[in-house]
């Protein structure tokens, strides 16, 4: 079992950073993707970005050069750092956790464990 908690959404004008954190407990898969999504009310998740237990990392393209994720084995917290936010960023953004297996990284039916999702707004 693996518990997922966020923390650091909040609301900020275009242009700003948030660092979105994720706090990992339980036991983590040894060889594991963990990963950002977003969803609107409606929407189906999309990934935002993901980093395996190699450290190897993928990104959306809307997020590339803007968004950079991370973790910290030690604290067992995945991070999100996002600067140069737009309004189309707002959402609710999940972290999560999977078994790293074939299957696209971006696949959130892939996915076995979520947080409870922290919201992000960002104003014009």
């Amino acid at each position: 079992q693996v518990q997922l908690a966020e923390s650091g959404g909040g609301s900020v004008q275009a242009g700003g950073s948030l660092r979105l954190s994720c706090a990992v407990s339980g036991y983590p898969h040894s060889m594991y993707y963990m990963g950002w999504f977003r969803q609107s009310p409606g929407k189906l998740r999309k990934g935002v970005a993901v980093i395996d237990s190699d450290g190897h990392t993928n990104y959306a393209d809307s997020v590339k050069g803007r968004f950079t994720i991370s973790q910290d084995n030690a604290k067992m917290t995945l991070y999100l750092q996002m600067n140069r936010l737009r309004p189309e960023d707002t959402d609710i953004y999940y972290c999560a956790e999977r078994k790293l297996r074939i299957g696209a990284w971006s696949d959130f039916g892939l996915y076995n464990y979520w947080g409870q999702g922290t919201q992000v707004t960002v104003s014009s």
